[in-house]
């Protein structure tokens, strides 16, 4: 039923189609009352109506239809905040679940739809914690597509746009047939009308004589199976106009030459049972010998397994007959040949995407027989107990980029391109500068930080280090290192060691008996996969232990007097910034901000300190910007760098040697510590916060300072005080 066929209904009357015990008393009060004072909607009450009767075929529970009320207003948080009434929280997560599908949308309409709907759609399924949400968003969306014609052109476009990349598929994939096909109906009627009305006109019957044909079909091969004594169940379905465009764009064929515009299935016990059938049927109506296929002795690659026949039919009409077992049906349905993998033609989302989809169709076909028996649906038991084991970033672009669980920023530039993570040296996740070893979340948008030139670290192979979580990645920053010469790995990979052998006392042990361990020959060859990440530092440390060379007894850290404070860095002179090409301007760089050399800059020309150089995301800076635009100037830095100052900020479990450890990381990096404090986060809670002022080369050293800090024991985070 379409929304234009519903009358128009009041605030009350909408209310009504919402079970009495589904919202609390005052939550229905306010949302009458809100909707009356015509507080703003996200649909006309008519789709809203109609959303709301679409959920019911589905059989959802109260709690599903009661989130849809709510989040039909626009300002509902805030409503609720102001009457000062606590949601229960599984409606919480059900409008936490809708909001979460609206920056879905939101980055598909900015964006033009995007390279990669497939990512989008993965992006929707794991941010929203409730996969009942997904229900909610599609009986929406529908609701929408059948009152487009509402809309102007233009947005009547870009709704269907949206409905055939995201919607259409996730009801695909969910099994919700219902929805599908008329989802992908409107849509292709509104992206391409022409093809639409050809494709409907070459039909010789509307869908609902289709639909009752079928039925006829249904019940004579019903009689017929009964009358030989075969068990089993039969249904079918009509195929709808946007299925039947595909398969001729896929086939390149004309209308005339299918034969599966009406199509049954049919369901039985076993294999023996299988041919049986297709005896009969081939029986009861001419087959069609062209068209006969045994997936059964050859199944598809997928797995998929059936016998295919076309037939034809009562009054001369071409009919198709699937014929397969429940078991294979359960695998065609649920299984890894999944129908959705092969009409859509990927791949899929992963293990956990698949028992999320699995997970969610079977509670969906519990819920239709519970609603059939009158018993309570098990929608109502939906949690988050299937936690995905993939992670969906977003470029500054709002392209999705899939990652392995516990993948970082730096897994994330590779992912990009390979240049791209060879070339980073730094990264902002939601506009917030984060070391290298960030791990990202579902949602998060990134944006790389580049140098001009290819410098991926060796450090980065290190898995103590935490840079990278990604196989791919650490392959990637291998084959560059392979590509060095000999020579120079020889040098890296003699660095690396030696600076771990150093620590653990063990820098002139002999490393020829543990070149077995390690499959190497000789100690250079030991060396080279050092530094190719094949073999690390540690490994090396550990089997030198296993041979009972102990390492010297670390001496007990002096308490020493605290360093003088060493002289001021030079004052930023010629050449260490440029601006608008011009090296010879009074500059000074902003304390506010401490910006580094390698990291985005702009000036704002003062009245008596010349041009002050800020972040441009400084707070200070944009204040001054905002009064008076026209002092902004376009900087850069240039050739000469001077090392800066900038405040460090550490907090960290409390334990033995924990200062010893942060400086001897910042001597190995060659980091000048100025000062530093350190001080409780409250007492007795075994963390300490520490400060301290540090003198970098560049914003890249400073971004390897953080990484490496965070991969100090007991470190729980690093950054820019």
């Amino acid at each position: 039923m379409s929304s234009a066929a519903i009358p128009s209904l009041t605030p009350a009357e909408v209310l009504s189609r919402v079970p009495a015990d589904a919202l609390p008393a005052p939550l229905a009060t306010l949302w009458q009352q809100q909707a009356q004072a015509g507080a703003p909607l996200r649909d006309r009450l008519e789709v809203l109506a109609d959303t709301l009767s679409i959920l019911g075929r589905l059989n959802v529970d109260a709690e599903v239809l009661a989130a849809t009320l709510l989040d039909a207003l626009v300002d509902v948080q805030t409503a609720v905040a102001k009457a000062g009434i606590v949601l229960p929280e599984r409606l919480q997560v059900l409008l936490e679940g809708q909001r979460a599908a609206s920056r879905v949308w939101a980055l598909h309409r900015d964006h033009g739809g995007g390279r990669n709907p497939e990512g989008m759609r993965r992006l929707l399924l794991a941010l929203v914690r409730d996969l009942r949400v997904v229900l909610i968003v599609l009986a929406r969306q529908l609701a929408r597509m059948r009152d487009a014609g509402r809309l102007p052109l233009a947005e009547q476009q870009a709704l269907a746009k949206m409905t055939r990349d995201i919607h259409a598929p996730l009801a695909n994939r969910l099994g919700i047939w219902q929805l599908k096909w008329e989802l992908e109906d409107l849509a292709f009627r509104i992206l391409q009308p022409d093809d639409y009305q050809r494709i409907a006109r070459s039909l010789d019957d509307n869908r609902s004589g289709r639909e009752r044909y079928i039925e006829a079909v249904i019940a004579q091969l019903r009689q017929a199976l009964a009358g030989h004594g075969i068990h089993a169940d039969v249904a079918g379905r009509p195929k709808h106009i946007y299925s039947i465009w595909r398969k001729m764009q896929r086939k390149g064929l004309p209308i005339e030459e299918l034969y599966d515009l009406r199509a049954v299935r049919v369901l039985v016990e076993d294999i023996p049972a299988c041919y049986a059938v297709l005896g009969l049927v081939h029986a009861l109506w001419v087959p069609i010998p062209s068209e006969f296929d045994d997936y059964i002795a050859r199944p598809k690659p997928n797995g998929y397994r059936s016998l295919h026949t076309a037939v034809i039919g009562p009054q001369g009409k071409t009919l198709e007959v699937q014929i397969r077992t429940r078991e294979m049906h359960a695998q065609s349905e649920l299984g890894v040949a999944a129908h959705w993998r092969y009409k859509e033609g990927g791949q899929g989302g992963g293990a956990a995407m698949d028992r999320r989809i699995a997970w969610m169709r079977k509670l969906l076909e519990q819920a239709a027989e519970a609603a059939g028996e009158g018993e309570s649906s098990p929608l109502q038991g939906l949690d988050s107990e299937l936690t995905e084991d993939r992670v969906y970033a977003l470029t500054p672009k709002g392209e999705v980029v899939d990652l392995p669980q516990g993948a970082t920023v730096l897994d994330f530039a590779y992912a990009i391109h390979t240049i791209v993570g060879h070339r980073c040296r730094g990264a902002k996740v939601d506009g917030r500068i984060v070391p290298l070893t960030h791990v990202l979340k579902t949602g998060e948008r990134v944006e790389i930080l580049t140098g001009k030139t290819a410098e991926p670290r060796r450090d980065w192979l290190l898995p103590s280090a935490g840079f990278l979580a990604s196989s791919r990645s650490r392959e990637k920053v291998r084959a560059w290192f392979n590509k060095l010469d000999r020579a120079h790995n020889l040098q890296e990979g003699r660095a690396l060691l030696e600076r771990d052998l150093r620590r653990l006392g063990l820098l002139h042990a002999d490393l020829t008996p543990v070149l077995p361990k390690f499959n190497v020959q000789t100690v250079d060859d030991l060396l080279v996969a050092v530094a190719l990440g094949d073999v690390t530092p540690a490994q090396v440390g550990r089997a030198l232990q296993d041979l009972e060379r102990p390492p010297a007894p670390p001496a007990e850290p002096a308490v020493a007097a605290p360093p003088p404070r060493p002289a001021a860095p030079p004052a930023t002179g010629a050449g260490v910034v440029t601006v608008q090409g011009v090296d010879n301007l009074l500059v000074q760089l902003a304390r506010c901000c401490q910006p580094l050399p390698g990291e985005p800059i702009v000036g704002y020309l003062t009245r008596t300190r010349g041009v002050s150089v800020h972040r441009p995301d400084c707070p200070a800076f944009l204040r001054l910007a905002g009064r008076e635009p026209a002092r902004v100037l376009p900087v850069e830095w240039g050739r000469a760098h001077v090392a800066q100052d900038v405040a460090l900020l550490i907090e960290a479990v409390d334990r033995k040697w924990l200062l010893k450890d942060i400086t001897t990381l910042l001597a190995q990096l060659g980091v000048h510590l100025i000062a530093l404090n350190t001080e409780p986060v409250r007492q007795g809670s075994g963390r300490v916060r520490i400060r301290g002022q540090v003198r970098v080369a560049d914003f890249e050293q400073f971004g390897l300072l953080l990484a490496r800090l965070e991969s100090l024991p007991g470190v729980e985070s690093a950054r820019r005080a």
